[in-house]
C-alpha cells in the first residue's frame, strides 16, 4: 500500500531541457544528492538511537543510497567527469529545513516527513530524466532509480506513522506537500535535481 503522496506540482519542462543541456553537470550534483541521502539516513540513527522501530530500515536506506553514489560515481567514471570539488548548499533542502519545527517530537516527525517529500520529488524526476534518455542503459538506471526513491517516500511515511496518529502525520505530510510546491517552483531551474 502506498502511504505517501504525490507531489503537489509537476517539475517543469525546462527542468528536463536544462538537465539535458548539461548532463555532467546534472551527473555531478545526482552524485552529491546521494550522499547527501545516505548521510540523512544515517543522521537519523545517530540522532535518535532509541527509535529501534525503525533503525534497521534507516540502515538499509543509508546503504542503497551510499549505492546509489557509487553507481553514479562509475558511470561519471566511464564518461570522464570528476566528482565536485565542493558540495554545495542545496537551496531546495535549506528552504525546507528552514520550515521545520523546532520542539524535539514536532521535529522528528517533520524531518521523517522532509525526507519522504524529498524522495518523491526525487522519484518525480528521475522517472523524467529516465524517460529523456535516448541510450538504453541510461533509461534503465534512471528507471531502477525512480523506483527506489518512490519506495524510500513510503519507507518514511511508514517510520512516522510508528511513532505519530494517522491524522497527525497526513496533515502535517499535506502541509509539507504545499510548502514543497511552493518552494520548487520558487527557486532557479539548473541542471541538478532540485
Amino acid at each position: 500500500m502506498k502511504l505517501n503522496l504525490d507531489v503537489g506540482c509537476p517539475s517543469p519542462p525546462q527542468w528536463i531541457e536544462a538537465v539535458m543541456a548539461d548532463f555532467p553537470s546534472f551527473l555531478q550534483d545526482h552524485a552529491d544528492c546521494e550522499r547527501k541521502a545516505s548521510a540523512t539516513a544515517m543522521s537519523f540513527v545517530a540522532k535518535y538511537p532509541n527509535r529501534l522501530e525503525i533503525i534497521p530500515e534507516l540502515i538499509e536506506i543509508g546503504i542503497e543510497e551510499l549505492e546509489h553514489f557509487q553507481q553514479v560515481y562509475e558511470l561519471m567514471a566511464s564518461n570522464g567527469i570528476q566528482l565536485a570539488h565542493v558540495i554545495h548548499e542545496d537551496p531546495y533542502i535549506k528552504q525546507l529545513m528552514k520550515l521545520c519545527h523546532s520542539g524535539i517530537e514536532e521535529r522528528f516527525l517533520d524531518r521523517l516527513l522532509i525526507a519522504s517529500i524529498v524522495e518523491t520529488r526525487g522519484a518525480e524526476r528521475f522517472k523524467i530524466v529516465s524517460d529523456a534518455q535516448e541510450d538504453e542503459d541510461l533509461f534503465r538506471f534512471y528507471k531502477t532509480l525512480w523506483i527506489s526513491e518512490a519506495k524510500h517516500g513510503h519507507v518514511y511515511v511508514k517510520m512516522a506513522l510508528n511513532y505519530f496518529d494517522e491524522g497527525k502525520v497526513y496533515d502535517r505530510l499535506r502541509w509539507w506537500v504545499d510548502r514543497e510546491a511552493e518552494i520548487i517552483q520558487g527557486i532557479p531551474i539548473r541542471a541538478a535535481l532540485h
